[in-house]
């Protein structure tokens, strides 16, 4: 075998940027590297604006955008938002995926734990709800004390549910719920648990879910949470299971607490609904729950669109088609610019076409699909081939209806160059509605008249024709309406008969579809006859109707039936008598008619499905299933089971209709019976085929090997041929960004090792077929993940940050590695003295966790914590070891912008500006009491301390000194309940504020004077404002001076008390 490789070398991307959370003012990086021929400019969009480039945000060498400090302001100013950037060379520009860039952040608590009375020995539960970037870790307190997260009666659940079984009072007390991020810690208010005793004996009790299963959308890969709590007495047994009777995925589902289901690494396969049971042991009392569970797939690519090299004037027709849940919106690109649809661009479900090619369309077109889970994109090129001596536009063109499916067009030569035309296009497509699809058909240039009999009748079309040449095409022609003639229906409707009592017989019918009623449906005709009489009864009806019952017939009698359809044209051929036997009238309970769905898969299979209606209770045993070709005589039943409710009638023979008869059956007897009709369509055959094309390989198998290399294996079809057999395999990675970068593989036998894959990345494989220059349409694809490779890096971005006096925050994030699976993470940390004895405490957390919490840490240690990760191939390396001190006499200081503490010198210099700060407050505030009372005051300086004294000419007793605290407000203690152990509100820095505030309470009285104050060693100044208070006459100072009150700002006592 020998491989091709096709390159779109023109412009592509080799990097993107991704999703990405950071703290405010960090810095960080949205990747963004194209390739393709120079010079390439790249520019970056958020929010689809384009991103003004400055001295905080720039674009490095290679086209990433670099952002020094991440701003979180309000509204536009943010740097919150999704990005993409915009490669542009001479060829066209490319947009590459959306990536959003989301700023740390925990809200307040939007459901606070409530208090809540229960009695001893049943069960209790608080919950709580935060809503965080990224999700917080939950834990709880209990009279501020740390929770364990699960112990044989409690149980945490990350949801943010706390869950206590078999109360005891030693569990009365105070709980409250902790979130914790990168970004913050909040602490929800406190709830009280209150015991009361229980009843003596204690009754039985049914068993009762408190706490029910919720429906929840969980994205692929992630963790579902189905919580389920249930009291009574004896404490009942809770058991799981689907409702769609399959089994539960025991690989990725494990049961958390006393019943809690958690499903890890979440696939499609395990959406469906959840049933939640409870039951009383030994008993068959129970009572259930269920929820559904929701499985959210990204967009991906499953075909996109290819580069076309067309004429002049010609035809592009991109196609691409993506899946995901929900279902992703296609959007198209050109040149990183949406492309809207007009007269000659239209855009299909899944297509892009273009008409009437002119040179501004050379570009590159991308397919974008896109939902609220993120956005894919593929590319692919338009390359237009212009001429110079190209002929004019067809002229005089004319239409001309000639039957309800055929218009004849007609038209002249081109004025210019018509012995140039080569051949020529004419295009036509319906003229009523939107994005109606175009067709194409290319004839000779001997004629210029052509019939189009392939039309619907009763519809009106719009044509045109295009001259071509060698090396291009004409301009269109102008465009020319008709419109095609109705005509008596092509068939008659399918009938669908049951009985409702032993009476009558439910008739009903489909509209016909506008192809087969070839007009508007103006009445029906019914004629129904008992199958030994001749005598016919007829009814007719208008068009509206599409069913009729009729009464008063025999019992157990067959009747014949049959319809005719008419237009303002005339009548249709009526359809086959129909055979229907009616009920026997009996008074034993027997089946009532299943409801009958009948729909042809294809031009020999069809599918039948039933359901028996909601009031049929007699037991049914089976079911009966009778088909014939129409005009055939009756087989024998099928015989199925009573719970089948769909089966699959293969082998039949295109372009026939089917009359297909359904009854149950209970040890009574035959029930009623539905009968119905179905047409089988033909087999599709390639249009605009001389020679029809080989079947595709079939039976495509595809078995991952290793982490680079899948084998695959194949079956060739079943046609003889003496020619030899070449195969294709396409393959690349689901969601290819580049269409042009698939790999197409050459090979002459029906097995492959396709090497040189990427690890851990979903491929789409496809085959086809060459055989005597035709090749077959690709192979049904099929998908194969290769197997990860252990990781060779570390986790990334290590951080450790003290959050409690005992208590750190770990965080990381995935290795720097692309395609990287992580299972788990182990988490290694130790004190200095533990690592030298070689005695690491180690932590384990599920892949999807970049985060983890450190708790009961010793004081006055320093610990060392590092990371790794490890998935089913092995382990990764550690990270660098991180140290984290601990801070031995247990005062916790908040973090400051980059989470380091606050050192000696910062407390010092913080220490010395409140003082100069409060000195200053004290001095004014006396001065402006001295001015308003003609006061002369005094201040005294002494080391270590400040003395203000003052003395008044009134009268003041000695026994009666002013206080300081008249001036500066009644001290006292601040630190509450709420402030001190509540909620912890983010500042502007996103950072942790403090978690305790402490307010120096002034005091003043005889007692704040230090004894060693004397008036040899004061030094007095004479800060009176006015003359008048200089002169005046100063009172003893036994009897009127007022003791000196001091205000002591030692820096060794402050920095005690800090």
């Amino acid at each position: 075998t020998d491989s091709i490789k096709r390159e779109f070398n023109e412009l592509f991307f080799i990097k993107e940027p991704h999703d990405v959370t950071v703290m405010r003012k960090e810095a960080v990086i949205l990747d963004c590297q194209a390739r393709g021929e120079a010079p390439i400019d790249v520019r970056w969009l958020k929010n689809e604006v384009k991103v003004e480039v400055n001295e905080r945000m720039y674009l490095l060498s290679n086209g990433s955008l670099y952002i020094s400090e991440v701003e979180s302001r309000r509204g536009d100013k943010s740097d919150e938002g999704l990005y993409q950037c915009l490669a542009h060379n001479k060829y066209g520009a490319i947009l590459s995926q959306k990536a959003r860039l989301t700023i740390a952040s925990i809200s307040s608590f939007a459901l606070q734990p409530t208090s809540i009375v229960v009695t001893e020995g049943s069960v209790a539960r608080f919950s709580c709800k935060v809503s965080a970037h990224p999700p917080p870790i939950i834990t709880w307190e209990f009279n501020r004390i740390t929770l364990p997260l699960t112990t044989e009666r409690i149980t945490v659940l990350p949801s943010g549910v706390l869950q206590i079984y078999g109360v005891s009072r030693a569990d009365a007390g105070n709980y409250r719920c902790i979130a914790t991020n990168i970004a913050s810690r909040r602490r929800s208010s406190e709830a009280t648990l209150t015991v009361t005793p229980a009843p003596s004996p204690r009754l039985p009790q049914r068993p009762r879910i408190i706490a029910a299963p919720q429906n929840i959308s969980v994205s692929l890969h992630q963790t579902a949470i189905l919580e389920c709590m249930a009291t009574g007495n004896p404490r009942p047994i809770i058991s799981w299971s689907r409702a769609d009777s399959k089994s539960i995925d025991v690989y990725n589902t494990k049961v958390l607490g006393n019943g809690n289901l958690i499903i890890s690494d979440i696939k499609p396969q395990h959406g469906g609904v959840y049933m939640c049971r409870a039951t009383t042991p030994g008993t068959r009392n129970y009572t259930v729950a269920s929820a559904n569970v929701t499985v959210l797939a990204s967009p991906s690519l499953v075909e996109w669109p290819e580069s076309l090299t067309r004429p002049r004037a010609g035809t592009a027709r991109f196609v691409c088609h993506a899946e995901g849940f929900p279902p992703p919106q296609i959007t198209w690109l050109k040149n990183g610019e949406k492309v809207h649809s007009n007269g000659r661009i239209k855009m299909y479900s899944s297509k892009l076409v273009i008409n009437q090619i002119i040179p501004e369309d050379d570009a590159i077109y991308q397919c974008q699909a896109e939902s609220e889970l993120g956005s894919v994109l593929s590319m692919a090129r338009l390359i237009v081939v212009m001429s110079e001596d190209r002929p004019s536009a067809p002229r005089d063109i004319r239409a001309e209806t000639v039957s309800s499916a055929a218009i004849l067009l007609a038209w002249e030569r081109p004025l210019y160059n018509s012995d140039k035309v080569i051949a020529y296009s004419v295009h036509y497509m319906k003229a009523q509605g939107l994005n109606n699809e175009e067709y194409q058909v290319v004839i000779g240039n001997d004629t210029t008249r052509y019939i189009i009999d392939d039309l619907d009748p009763a519809c009106n079309y719009t044509f045109y024709v295009v001259a071509y040449m060698p090396m291009g095409a004409s301009r269109m022609s102008d465009n020319v309406f008709q419109h095609t003639l109705e005509d008596v229906p092509l068939r008659a409707p399918e009938l669908s008969l049951t009985s409702n009592s032993p009476r009558d017989i439910q008739v009903s019918w489909q509209p016909l579809p506008d192809k087969l009623s070839r007009g508007r449906v103006s009445a029906y005709r019914l004629c129904y006859r008992t199958s030994s009489e001749s005598a016919v009864s007829q009814r007719e009806l208008p068009g509206e109707k599409t069913k009729l019952l009729l009464e008063n017939l025999h019992p157990d009698t067959i009747y014949l039936l049959r319809i005719a359809a008419a237009t303002n044209v005339g009548w249709g051929e009526q359809s086959a008598w129909t055979s229907h036997r009616t009920p026997k009238a009996s008074s034993a309970r027997v089946p009532l008619a299943p409801e009958l769905r009948l729909e042809p898969l294809n031009c020999t299979t069809i599918s039948v499905r039933w359901q028996l209606a909601p009031q049929n209770s007699a037991g049914v045993q089976g079911f009966k299933l009778f088909y014939h070709e129409e005009s055939q005589p009756e087989r024998s039943p099928l015989q199925l089971r009573a719970s089948d409710n769909a089966h699959t009638i293969g082998g039949l023979d295109p372009r026939k209709k089917y009359h297909v008869k359904l009854l149950a059956y209970n040890v009574v007897g035959e029930g009623y019976q539905a009968d119905q009709t179905v047409s089988l369509p033909g087999c599709v055959s390639v249009r605009d085929r001389l020679v029809p094309p080989p079947p595709p390989p079939h039976n495509v198998n595809a078995r991952t090997n290793s982490s680079t290399a899948v084998y695959l294996q194949w079956g060739r079809p079943a046609f003889t041929s003496r020619h030899a057999v070449n195969y294709t395999v396409r393959c690349n990675p689901v969601g290819l960004q580049n269409a042009s970068l698939v790999l197409y593989l050459q090979t002459n036998v029906q097995n492959l090792q396709v090497r040189g894959l990427e690890p851990n990345t979903k491929y789409e494989f496809a085959i086809r077929l060459h055989i005597d220059q035709l090749s077959s349409p690709w192979s049904p694809v099929v998908y194969q993940t290769t197997f990860p490779e252990a990781p060779s890096r570390p986790p990334s971005n290590v951080k450790v940050t003290l959050i409690e006096d005992d208590t750190a925050l770990v965080s990381w994030k995935l290795p720097d590695e692309p395609n990287v699976a992580v299972t788990y993470y182990t988490i290694l940390y130790a004190s200095r003295k533990a690592w030298i004895a070689g005695e690491w405490q180690v932590l384990q957390r599920e892949g999807t966790v970049t985060m983890t919490l450190l708790e009961n840490l010793k004081p006055g240690q320093v610990y060392l914590v590092k990371v790794s990760a490890s998935n089913s191939m092995g382990d990764g390396p550690f990270s660098h070891t991180v140290e984290l001190s601990v801070r031995a006499d247990r005062s916790f200081s908040s973090f400051s912008d980059g989470f380091y503490h606050l050192d000696q010198k910062s407390m010092t210099g913080i220490s010395v500006g409140v003082c100069i700060a409060l000195i200053c407050i004290i001095i004014c505030a006396f001065v402006i009491i001295c001015r308003g009372k003609n006061n002369l005051c005094v201040v005294t300086y002494q080391q270590g301390s400040t003395v203000l004294t003052y003395e008044d000419e009134m009268s003041i007793s000695p026994n009666q000194p002013p206080s300081l605290q008249g001036l500066f407000g009644a001290p006292g203690d601040t630190e509450g309940s709420s402030n001190s152990e509540g909620s912890h509100e983010t500042g502007d820095s996103g950072r942790y504020s403090h978690d305790e505030t402490e307010l120096t309470n002034l005091s003043s009285g005889h007692s704040s004077r230090p004894p060693s104050l004397t008036g040899e060693d004061s030094t007095d100044l004479d800060c009176s404002p006015t003359e008048e208070s200089q002169n005046s006459t100063k009172l003893s100072e036994q009897e009127n001076t007022v003791k000196p009150y001091t205000v002591d700002y030692s820096m060794e006592e402050n920095n005690k008390s800090k």
